[in-house]
């Protein structure tokens, strides 16, 4: 194996016997990155060349000749991205009617409830809490609205709060795990009822035992544009306020 070695002149020479005669290996770029700027130096024979450069087009550049594939995707997947914190799939759930628990009190058994639930939208990552929103109808374009989910625990970016809940590494697997999670009455209730602003509790309790959401009961909170352009920083679980 030959390694080399940098000069002074700005060129490598390889380790090699001299009497090969390969010459040094003339240096025709250089990249610097600063904490706010990326600069370009181009050297081609007596001329260098300096600019700044987006360091998202040297990335596109360095990644031509590379292929991506996302595997089989799980089922209702609407669209995967790749963030700074991993993988994202967008996966689609229909309305159905679900068994949920409700912890008013540590350590006495859970309230239990059969809800029926709008189209739910779930931004999954492997092992990680899902960010959660509600649908009227399958999502088909960008400019589709979406809604706050009717459901506790979850802030108002979407971001769904794990609390002890241990998430699947298969994201198939994330929603099925989000409904065994045991909500709340801790915090984070209203504003994603029409009719119960202050509590969605309030809505659970009337709904409870019934086949169908009312989805002129939900809440606005942006497009399907407006989640797939948002930033998702893996951040940590925070505190639930109390609801003094």
């Amino acid at each position: 194996m030959t390694t080399s070695k940098e000069t002074n002149g700005g060129t490598f020479t390889w380790a090699v016997p001299q009497e090969l005669g390969i010459p040094p290996d003339q240096l025709r770029l250089r990249l610097d990155f600063f904490h706010q700027a990326t600069m370009l130096t181009y050297f081609e024979a007596d001329k260098v060349i300096t600019k700044m450069v987006d360091a998202i087009d040297v990335a596109h550049a360095l990644a031509t000749d590379l292929t991506f594939s996302t595997g089989l995707l799980p089922k209702g997947t609407l669209w995967w991205q790749n963030t700074k914190s991993g993988p994202v799939y967008a996966l689609y759930n229909e309305p159905q009617v679900w068994k949920m628990a409700l912890e008013t009190e540590p350590g006495r058994p859970p309230k239990r409830y059969v809800l029926p639930m709008p189209g739910l939208l779930f931004l999954c990552s492997p092992s990680k809490a899902p960010w959660l929103y509600a649908v009227k109808k399958k999502p088909t374009k960008e400019t589709d609205t979406v809604f706050r989910a009717p459901l506790p625990n979850i802030y108002d970016t979407g971001r769904s709060c794990p609390g002890s809940h241990h998430y699947p590494n298969r994201v198939e697997d994330m929603v099925q795990s989000f409904f065994m999670s045991f909500f709340t009455e801790a915090g984070h209730r209203d504003r994603r009822s029409v009719k119960y602003p202050a509590d969605i509790i309030l809505l659970w309790n009337a709904l409870n035992g019934k086949k169908n959401y009312p989805m002129e009961d939900l809440v606005s909170h942006g497009t399907i544009k407006d989640l797939m352009t948002m930033p998702m920083a893996d951040v940590p679980a925070l505190e639930l306020p109390d609801d003094d």
